[in-house]
């Protein structure tokens, strides 16, 4: 058990620890550490920041689209590739591919894509569609990171939902069937209720993963967050106290801290409410 626990204590609890007890304080880096006691100022000013608020905004509005979008096109493309298709082998290959592209170089192929000039416009031209500076419009920007890891992140829970549909009962949807049971109501009252323990599982790794973005905005934003703000994320925002500005990084583990204490309610809230409705 000991080399377990000095692990542990080395590398998760030890690190935690020591940001908390940073967030007390204003840490200057500057010709050595020092570190100036303030209490709970850190922890109040969130308050008044108005680029922290904005950041939290945006951080909640794309944890509440992504997360429930990605999770039911994962579910979809799974049962899509479990009914026996033709090809299937290949679609999954195909479905998967995105997983394994570095997130660094699959954020520059879609800076290309979106390019006012490039790829999704000249698509959108041809039909005769509106185009868009999906880059560079403050209202559109974040959608645009939004479809980018949707379509990035739903393969991976696809292969989950994939494996778990392997352990459903064939002759639940064999008695469904006999019983005139279309596909669609083979797919809502067996295929769904059967995985609800998984979606559990998948709708906490997005949560997790959503709430933590910061490579893409970084890279959409060149590390400004932009434009005005619409990409700016809380990690992007603790990445820029913590080493963009002076004297900062004691707020900017204050807001870590309030960001981990977030996503700890946000995943016993979906385990509380997914073992409700298990029980109902």
């Amino acid at each position: 058990m000991l080399p377990t626990i000095l692990v542990l204590l080395t590398f998760i609890l030890g690190p935690v620890l020591y940001a908390v007890f940073l967030s007390f304080f204003d840490v200057t880096l500057l010709g050595g550490t020092v570190l100036d006691f303030t209490g709970v100022d850190n922890y109040l000013r969130l308050m008044d920041d108005a680029r922290a608020k904005r950041a939290l905004l945006n951080t909640g509005l794309y944890v509440g689209i992504v997360v429930p979008v990605q999770t039911f096109l994962a579910l979809f493309l799974a049962a899509t590739l479990n009914a026996g298709l033709k090809g299937e082998k290949i679609f999954r290959i195909i479905y998967f591919l995105p997983t394994l592209t570095s997130s660094a170089v699959l954020t520059l192929i879609f800076m290309w894509m979106y390019n006012q000039n490039g790829l999704i416009n000249n698509m959108l031209e041809t039909v005769n569609l509106p185009t868009y500076n999906w880059i560079g419009d403050p209202n559109i920007a974040l959608y645009s990171i939004m479809i980018m890891n949707i379509w990035a992140t739903a393969p991976l829970f696809m292969v989950i939902y994939l494996a778990a549909l392997q352990g459903v009962p064939k002759n639940l949807y064999e008695a469904a069937e006999l019983d005139g049971a279309n596909v669609i109501q083979r797919f809502w009252y067996i295929t769904v209720p059967q995985l609800r323990p998984i979606t559990s599982f998948v709708v906490i790794m997005g949560l997790i993963g959503t709430f933590q973005l910061f490579d893409q905005s970084y890279i959409f934003s060149g590390g400004s967050g932009g434009p005005s703000n619409s990409t700016l994320t809380v990690v992007l925002l603790i990445y820029q106290y913590a080493f963009k500005s002076l004297g900062t990084m004691g707020y900017a583990t204050a807001i870590a801290f309030m960001l981990a204490l977030i996503i700890l309610v946000a995943s016993i809230l979906q385990r509380v409410l997914s073992k409700e409705e298990q029980f109902n």
